[in-house]
């Protein structure tokens, strides 16, 4: 199964990067460096997908793709 792609970057209105998961709505996590919001993002996909699955919401599946990477054909 392909993982989800994560975006990171920094947020001067929040003075911190934000990690986020496109396909997963509203998935995302502030931290004070880029690998520490990429921890947080980790921690808040697990809550994302046990809340979704304890709801009985459909997981979606990992289909979020950056134009460079469309662009380059990897």
């Amino acid at each position: 199964m392909k993982d989800y792609h994560i975006n990171i970057f920094y947020s001067e209105e929040d003075e911190a990067y934000v990690a986020d998961i496109p396909d997963l709505e509203h998935c995302s996590a502030l931290g004070a460096t880029p690998e520490e919001a990429l921890h947080e993002v980790a921690i808040a996909k697990a809550a994302w997908l046990d809340a979704a699955r304890a709801e009985g919401r459909p997981i979606p599946t990992a289909r979020y793709r950056p134009a460079v990477y469309e662009l380059t054909g990897t």
